[in-house]
């Protein structure tokens, strides 16, 4: 059975990242992860913190620590709130590991022993007034593509094109907002993309045709224009050290590898940390290196999509190795704020630790997954919101189970009733969620994660509809066997919701679980319900135990509405 290594885009170790940072990465690619498990596949989820490059040296100055220390302490909080949101990555590691820097110098090496890397003397901004060299995402001016007035010096996030310092119009510092800049000469190592161009573009041919158009539409742009040769070190105080058994002369002066040279790499180390953290796991290089039964996912927002799709790959290559490259790139849309961005620097949204302080986690996992912004932008309003967590999560799927086992407790008391055998409507029924069940793996096979949540809400209006029709408090008062089929029936369908929901909504699904005493209390996370199983519709034996539990989702108010508003602010 082909193995599954997933990766979400590495979060920037600087600030609480915010519900756009999620849904654009770690969140989709948890709920994928989740369930290929749960199909009985093996799958290894890896994610890290990206640590290098100067907002970290920024972010350290201002909170008066060390670097090492700022982002130790950055990626234990960002730990904590991804917890909370209930991502299950199988490792969680940092792109200022060990392991990290010795992969990194390893690609180095060997990219200049294959004539990839070579040295050149450039010309770099430096800052009067700020006493040093500015990396290139700080010194911002107007882009001279698409105008956008606050484009960086290495990328425009408005038109998404690369950019160098120098041709930004009217740059200043984005320490200080200085203009007192000039060029000086200066020495980096450069990939030389442009070498690699031909194999970059007949891998993207020979991969590309199942993934997503706005990540193919990327690529191919990128190739369109023409792979430019990138310089991947920096003078920077924190980073990966260029290694001086290979260039003594840029090693002494201090510099060090672009962040956007060593993060991807940073995927590779994550796997290395996992398995140097436990001495039972296979070696890291199992799922990386010269592997043919591995199918790598990639999850990303927009942005990212160049370095994924061309950069990392023309990396890979000039190594000249069998390193692992992604055979399916998921890539996002930005979520919005009522028409603006999301931003993490401007502060602008909603951010993690916020939305886990104000409701549990699995409000915002299937709110952002059923608007998941996967071909277009999105824009969240705390209107959407409130309205599709009460509809949805509340009307449709709380309310189901608390008055399908409310109701029967007080008929029949807290145990599943017998009542008369399936008749034709619980085959239909059967039958009807057998058929949905099929839609809704398709969509997460094939990563469609709006559509999946869709045929899975249908699931949930099936069953509404079910006990709508088959009315148990009418038929108590006739035929009290009848009630309790139905109720036995619906029962039964609260089993398959806890075991199918799970990718979406985990503690929702894992408190469903555990209303059941002596039939699976806790299912394996491998168990996924057969197409059969789903048309008998018959798990719980009669005289199971159940617990009514309480409201599953509360409603959110108008008052709720506008206090959010109020505090996060309707525009940007």
């Amino acid at each position: 059975m082909t193995r599954h290594l997933i990766t979400s885009a590495l979060p920037y170790i600087n600030g609480i990242k915010h519900l756009g940072n999620l849904v654009g990465s770690m969140l989709p690619a948890d709920v994928y992860a989740r369930y290929m498990r749960a199909r009985g596949h093996e799958v290894l989820f890896i994610c890290a913190t990206d640590e290098h490059g100067t907002p970290a040296e920024l972010a350290a100055a201002e909170a008066k620590l060390g670097v090492a220390d700022y982002c130790a302490q950055a990626h234990d909080t960002q730990k904590k709130i991804y917890d909370g949101f209930g991502l299950s990555f199988d490792y969680f590691g940092r792109t200022s590991s060990a392991q990290n820097i010795e992969i990194t110098q390893h690609f180095a090496r060997r990219l200049h022993e294959n004539g990839f890397i070579e040295s050149r003397t450039v010309r770099q901004v430096y800052s009067i007034d700020d006493g040093r060299f500015l990396p290139d995402r700080y010194v911002t001016g107007t882009c001279p593509h698409c105008g956008y007035d606050r484009a960086r010096g290495d990328q425009c996030e408005n038109c998404t094109r690369l950019l160098d310092p120098t041709d930004l119009v009217e740059p200043r510092s984005a320490i200080s907002g200085s203009t007192d800049l000039e060029v000086r000469e200066t020495s980096h190592l450069f990939l030389l993309q442009s070498k690699l161009q031909y194999e970059v573009g007949e891998w993207i041919d020979s991969v590309s045709g199942e993934w997503p158009h706005l990540a193919t539409s990327i690529a191919r742009k990128w190739l369109a224009e023409g792979l430019q040769d990138r310089a991947i070190t920096r003078d920077l105080n924190w980073g990966i050290p260029i290694p001086a058994d290979t260039w003594p002369e840029l090693a002494a002066d201090g510099k060090v590898f672009y962040v956007w040279f060593d993060a991807p790499i940073g995927y590779l180390a994550a796997t290395k940390e996992w398995s140097d953290a436990d001495s039972s796991r296979p070696d890291w290089k199992s799922w990386w290196y010269d592997t043919d039964d591995v199918r790598y996912t990639q999850f990303m927002g927009k942005d990212n999509v160049p370095f994924h799709t061309v950069m990392f790959p023309a990396t890979e290559f000039g190594v000249r190795e069998p390193w692992k490259t992604v055979d399916f790139v998921k890539s996002f849309s930005w979520l919005n704020y009522y028409g603006g961005k999301f931003s993490t620097s401007q502060h602008r949204g909603i951010f993690t630790n916020d939305a886990l302080d104000m409701l549990p986690a699995d409000y915002w996992r299937y709110f952002m997954i059923a608007n998941a912004p996967e071909s277009d932008d999105v824009s969240f309003t705390w209107e959407l919101f409130a309205a599709q967590v009460n509809k949805d999560l509340a009307d449709v799927l709380g309310n189901f189970v608390n008055r399908v086992l409310t109701f029967s407790a007080k008929r029949f008391g807290n145990e599943v009733p017998a009542g008369h055998p399936a008749g034709q409507a619980e085959q239909d029924l059967g039958r009807q969620m057998s058929t949905l069940l099929g839609e809704y793996e398709r969509h997460l096979d094939a990563i469609e994660l709006r559509k999946a949540v869709a045929a899975l809400r249908s699931m949930w209006s099936v069953g509404n509809e079910y006990i709508n029709d088959k009315a148990p408090w009418s038929q108590i008062k006739t035929d009290p066997e009848a009630a309790a089929l139905t109720l036995r029936t619906a029962a039964n369908l609260i089993y398959l919701f806890a075991l199918i929901s799970e990718p979406l909504i985990p503690d929702t699904a894992h408190t469903l679980r555990g209303l059941w005493h002596g039939i699976r209390p806790e299912f394996p996370d491998t168990y996924w319900p057969s197409p059969e199983q789903v048309q008998s519709l018959d798990w719980l034996p009669t005289g199971t135990t159940f617990a009514v539990p309480p409201v599953l989702f509360a409603k959110i108010s108008d008052d709720d509405v506008a206090a959010w508003r109020d505090r996060f602010g309707d525009s940007d």
